[in-house]
């Protein structure tokens, strides 16, 4: 039964009482007035009665089902607002964590929007990248190369191919006109702009950071916007592909990532082969001091073969003297007379 039917039942239960009582009343004066009305009328009341009684126990159970329904209704709306201010919870703490990333994306725009700001992000973001993927001794920050130039970060591969400089600054200037080109007018002017900008950073870059016999024959550009990147390859392919041919190749984040993985791998490698001459050396010396070993015993064992024979010999001739005292003991020498006086 709906919970909204209940409360239209009682009244109408009631109504529906009234209405009994006031037919039995009339049919009772009725009957009253042809005759032998007693008996009716005390049929009629106690038909009357028993039907209150009825109507009092439906009554009562009606009203017990209607406080249990409203009672039930009381516990879900409860519920129900337990549950809606939990989202509500949920919904200010993710309203919260909006402002803050909206917060954090106006301090980025400012940071992006000021050259010497993007430029302090990058190098920061350079940075750190080298920092957890290359050892300490396998890369230099802020280094002077031999033509003056101070690259934002020099890689120090073993030739070939040789250190391999990085720079972190980019014009973004003409991206960002491009980006917010309203027309298709000042999307070409755009255009033409960041083409001119690539082409001038890449000749910069390849002239300054590229030093034969000391650095090798390629250079990095580092983009800290990996759509920046993809622009670069969707709209300008083939300045993309000339900076390639001069040895300029301009990195993302994602693909720097990549780059140093494999920078690190051949530096191991590298580390590796240098362990690995070190240890044959020294198992040459090794082998050369235990040559040298053999050698001192066996020269060991001809003195001490020489003096075995040596003491042989002594052995031989201390036998021989033994039994030379022995004969001369057993001779035995008569006394020579005493010569007399010259008379």
């Amino acid at each position: 039964m709906p919970d909204w039917l209940l409360p239209l039942l009682v009244p109408l239960a009631a109504g529906l009482a009234g209405a009994l009582l006031a037919g039995a009343i009339a049919l009772a004066f009725r009957l009253q007035g042809g005759g032998g009305g007693g008996e009716a009328v005390l049929l009629l009341a106690e038909r009357m009665e028993a039907l209150s009684d009825r109507l009092d126990q439906a009554v009562a159970a009606q009203n017990e089902r209607l406080g249990r329904a409203l009672a039930d209704s009381a516990e879900r709306t409860q519920e129900s607002a337990r549950r809606i201010h939990e989202r509500l919870a949920v919904i200010d703490a993710a309203r919260a964590n909006i402002e803050a990333l909206g917060g954090q994306v106006t301090t980025l725009a400012g940071i992006l929007g000021n050259k010497q700001a993007r430029g302090a992000f990058g190098e920061v973001q350079l940075r750190d990248m080298l920092a957890d993927r290359l050892p300490a001794e396998g890369w230099a920050w802020q280094h002077s190369l031999a033509n003056g130039t101070r690259c934002d970060a020099l890689i120090r591969l073993p030739f070939p191919p040789g250190p391999i400089a990085i720079d972190s600054k980019f014009p973004l200037e003409a991206w960002q006109s491009l980006r917010r080109a309203p027309d298709e007018t000042a999307r070409i002017a755009a255009e033409r702009r960041m083409a001119a900008d690539i082409r001038k950073h890449v000749d910069d870059v390849a002239r300054k950071y590229v030093c034969p016999g000391e650095t090798a024959e390629g250079a990095l550009i580092f983009l800290p916007s990996e759509a920046l990147h993809a622009d670069l390859h969707a709209l300008f392919g083939p300045l993309v592909a000339e900076a390639a041919r001069r040895g300029v190749y301009l990195v993302s984040p994602g693909t720097l990532w990549a780059v140093l993985g494999a920078m690190r791998a051949l530096m191991r490698d590298v580390r590796l082969r240098s362990e690995a001459q070190q240890l044959r050396r020294e198992v040459a010396r090794l082998a050369e001091e235990t040559g040298r070993l053999d050698r001192r015993v066996a020269s060991l064992k001809r003195h001490f073969a020489e003096m075995q024979a040596d003491v042989q010999g002594i052995e031989i001739t201390a036998q021989k003297i033994t039994a030379a005292g022995g004969r001369i003991e057993a001779v035995e020498l008569a006394e020579a007379p005493v010569p007399r006086a010259a008379e």
